[in-house]
């Protein structure tokens, strides 16, 4: 063998030994430096945490005078009715709160009720939020709490955040004092649902019907009404047109006094306080002569006594 050619053969050693040591070493090398990014990508992916559900507590506060607990009603998405059982913190609360308007009859507790847009209100009044205080506010009345002492409003708040399907604690508390001209108030509210009564129009034969925004509105005006005036009372009349005996016109005016009667009972207004008759076909409105005119006849009228 020439010495050229050992020159040859050993410079392709050379480079072949070059080769196999970058392949074995360099590429373990760059492996590490793609696991190790991979690691740091997986340590910088955190999942987003979920926002904490909205609460608000049983909170009182009037100069003085203060209690709060954690604890308050919750409702259901949808619905006006809190859940039960109410925890033993709300029920001192609710003494407390008692024992304090008790002591000063010139204040009052402002209940007001927050809701969701989202929600389905499927009550009498114009929104869930009022209805949920008012629940509130016939609660406070069974434990012994004057409803001339209570005002109840409701607010639309879409930020409050659910946990699951249900609201904690959807209604605040806020202690005020009543109004120099609360008679005034209340007087003026009595001619204004004299003057425009509660008016429900029925189909033919049916005795059931579903309520618009203004009708409920109506609703929460009587519902004030009478809980802020003392031996007040609403009257819910039933009427229907000539159509069919008049025996029968006086049993379906009746069926239409007792499902607004058991409308507004069902929605807080305490069954003492209506009076429901029927006066069938005897006080028409309009003629009987076209449809027009008995779909008119056919109505429940509510006011107050």
């Amino acid at each position: 063998m020439t010495r050229n050619l050992r020159y040859l053969l050993s410079m392709i050693i050379v480079i072949l030994a070059g080769i196999y040591f970058y392949l074995s070493c360099c590429s373990e090398c760059g492996n590490q430096m793609v696991d190790s990014d991979t690691e740091a990508a997986k340590e910088e992916i955190v999942p987003p945490k979920e926002p904490d559900a909205t609460s608000y507590p049983f909170s009182l506060k009037d100069g003085d005078y203060a209690f709060e607990v954690q604890d308050n009603f919750n409702f259901n998405l949808s619905s006006a009715s809190f859940l039960t059982p109410l925890s033993d913190n709300v029920g001192n609360g609710i003494e407390s709160l008692k024992s304090y308007l008790s002591e000063n009859a010139d204040k009052v507790i402002n209940i007001t009720g927050l809701y969701k847009g989202g929600e389905t209100n499927n009550t009498a009044f114009p929104n869930l939020g009022l209805a949920r205080a008012n629940q509130v506010k016939n609660y406070f009345v069974s434990k012994g709490i004057s409803s001339a002492q209570t005002n109840t409003f409701g607010r639309l708040m879409d930020d409050f955040l659910p946990l699951d399907n249900t609201l904690l604690g959807p209604i605040t508390y806020e202690i005020g004092t009543q109004a120099e001209d609360a008679g005034n108030q209340l007087k003026a509210l009595y001619d204004e649902i004299k003057a425009n009564p509660l008016v429900l129009y029925f189909n033919t034969g049916e005795a059931a019907i579903n309520l618009t925004p203004e009708q409920r509105e109506k609703v929460a005006k009587i519902t004030k009404y009478l809980d802020k005036m003392d031996g007040a009372a609403c009257n819910v009349v039933g009427h229907t047109d000539n159509t069919g005996s008049r025996t029968t016109n006086i049993r379906l005016g009746l069926e239409r006094a007792d499902f607004a009667m058991a409308y507004l009972i069902k929605n807080g207004i305490s069954a003492s306080k209506i009076n429901s008759s029927s006066k069938g076909p005897d006080s028409p409105i309009a003629t009987n002569a076209t449809e027009e005119g008995r779909s008119k006849n056919r109505r429940t009228v509510v006011t107050l006594n």
